[in-house]
């Protein structure tokens, strides 16, 4: 038997399967606004079998875009262009829910998309980036503006804005991105955050401006909506934030009304020593998952149906992502129920692809 292929419901939102598509930056967006690199892309990710596809980064403010093609949900247009561009992606697809990861880049923003690589000065199509305090995230970066009181005003607004777009526009599930190393990471560590007002100091004062911002948008969106975060469980650097951390703020995330916790690690600092292997992150995840109750997705170097499976099965996550896996085989859903032997629901153009070694692994959508 196969866990993996167990349904699961994020508070009202029911999942055919415990297999995620985890947000993927595609730095394909014209001010903003999704286009039809993404109809292409998301229509081939909800055809994937996932029981959860999220939509890449998606910033909230046009500065808090890492680079100037990334999508954005700050304004009507933005707002339209994911609207329709989904609707129409959806429409391909068998039912899936979809999610989008909401966030501000911080010191990382005004970058080139990676496949050219390095920060864009003003002059070159770039801007000043911000963060909690005047720190470069490396040295020769350019030094971001420190956040007044005003800025942390209008960020929180805008992640509330958005979400409010995004529920307009038919999303499912809203998660708050504070990992990686950008902005709500950057408060959450000691070795971006040397604030000395109440947004800064102890663990108290380095989470407090991430918690308004989930209360911001827990508030504005219906009960129904699950609202998550993505947490770097470890900033891998002595000095930096810690598992600990990440379990105590997790607790307190589940208490405001946190749906689930999305479990990565690193981001802040080039001086980062990962221990890569298969499922790096999966004793974070499980860490969080015992201690707090909370619905867990784990991602990283994920990659084997029976892996994924395990991790399910063993109750170390409740929800698997992959990335770059899905980038390479978009049906690795569809691969992994043959193997396991599950079932998923293809569109109906595409009952017939199954071989005749996977002849059951295909089931007619409901109508």
């Amino acid at each position: 038997m196969t866990t993996l292929f167990d349904p699961f419901r994020l508070a009202e939102v029911t999942l055919a399967n415990r297999i995620v598509v985890s947000p993927m930056c595609q730095y394909s967006a014209h001010e903003g606004c999704a286009a039809d690199w993404h109809l292409v892309h998301w229509g081939q990710l909800l055809q994937s079998g996932a029981g959860l596809m999220f939509v890449e980064a998606t910033a909230v403010t046009p500065e808090g875009r890492i680079s100037a093609g990334c999508l954005g949900l700050w304004d009507d247009a933005c707002e339209r262009a994911l609207t329709d561009t989904m609707s129409r992606a959806r429409r391909c697809a068998a039912p899936t829910p979809v999610a989008i990861q909401l966030a501000h880049a911080g010191r990382k923003a005004s970058s080139a998309p990676p496949w050219v690589g390095g920060h864009l000065a003003p002059a070159e199509g770039g801007w000043i980036p911000v963060a909690p305090s005047a720190v470069p995230y490396a040295e020769g970066d350019p030094v971001p503006a420190a956040l007044d009181a005003a800025g942390l005003e209008r960020i929180r607004d805008a992640f509330a804005s958005a979400a409010r777009r995004a529920h307009r526009a038919g999303i499912d599930v809203v998660e708050i991105h504070m990992a990686h190393g950008y902005l709500l990471h950057e408060f959450l560590s000691p070795l971006s955050n040397r604030r000395e007002d109440r947004y800064g100091g102890g663990f108290e004062g380095r989470t407090r401006f991430p918690l308004e911002v989930f209360d911001a948008v827990r508030a504005t969106l219906p009960r129904s909506t699950p609202v998550g975060v993505r947490l770097s469980a470890t900033d891998w650097v002595d000095g930096g934030w810690t598992v600990g951390e990440t379990v105590a703020l997790a607790g307190m995330l589940g208490a405001r009304g946190c749906a689930f916790v999305d479990v990565s690690s690193a981001g802040i600092s080039p001086h980062q020593q990962i221990e890569s292997r298969p499922g790096l992150h999966v004793p974070f995840a499980r860490a969080v998952r015992h201690a707090t109750k909370l619905p867990t997705i784990v991602v990283g170097l994920i990659s084997e149906p029976a892996q994924a499976d395990a991790i399910v099965s063993s109750g170390d996550a409740d929800l698997v992502a992959l990335a770059r896996g899905f980038l390479w085989n978009p049906r690795w859903a569809w691969h992994a129920a043959a193997a396991l032997g599950a079932t998923v629901v293809p569109p109906e153009q595409y009952l017939r692809a199954a071989p005749q070694g996977a002849a059951g692994v295909f089931v007619r959508p409901r109508r």
